[in-house]
């Protein structure tokens, strides 16, 4: 799948297909909010960040193991570096040509690098990864109404 005229991206190919992997392993481990942006008009030092979350440190621990593997499994490539791994808050993964960013969902809130990004164009992802967005949001209503319902049930 290439880019689309609807995203104007200026990313190689290389880096697309860096990307678009990616996002589908980070999907297929139930990541939330996953969203790539093309900062190779700003940033010399990559082509593109990719963005997901997850509502807790061992779901940030398998997304990045899976986005990992299916790099290296399927496109020879591996991290040059890897920072975070200790907390598994926030692990980044630099590919040179792509970083990823693989946040817990407090830390994303916090720290919004969307807002950093916004101005840059988005590239489109796989359907898997685009069907992400909203699930954080959608994570935090759930859990909300879940301790409602238990504070409802010790006041009972």
């Amino acid at each position: 799948m290439l880019p689309t005229e609807s995203f104007v991206v200026t990313v190689t190919d290389r880096s697309f297909e860096l990307i678009t992997t990616a996002a589908q392993a980070a999907a297929d481990k139930l990541a939330h909010d996953v969203v790539a942006y093309d900062v190779s008009d700003v940033l010399s030092i990559t082509d593109a960040f990719l963005l997901a979350s997850a509502p807790n440190d061992r779901q940030v621990k398998s997304i990045v193991d899976e986005i990992e593997e299916r790099l290296q499994k399927e496109l020879g490539a591996k991290p040059v570096r890897r920072e975070g791994d200790r907390e598994a808050r926030w692990v980044l993964l630099d590919y040179v040509d792509i970083v990823v960013h693989v946040q817990h969902s407090e830390e994303r809130v916090f720290y919004a690098l969307e807002r950093l990004w916004k101005d840059c164009p988005q590239v489109e992802l796989p359907a898997d990864a685009r069907a992400t967005r909203g699930k954080a949001e959608e994570h935090a209503r759930q859990q909300e109404a879940e301790e409602a319902a238990e504070l409802d049930g010790e006041w009972r």
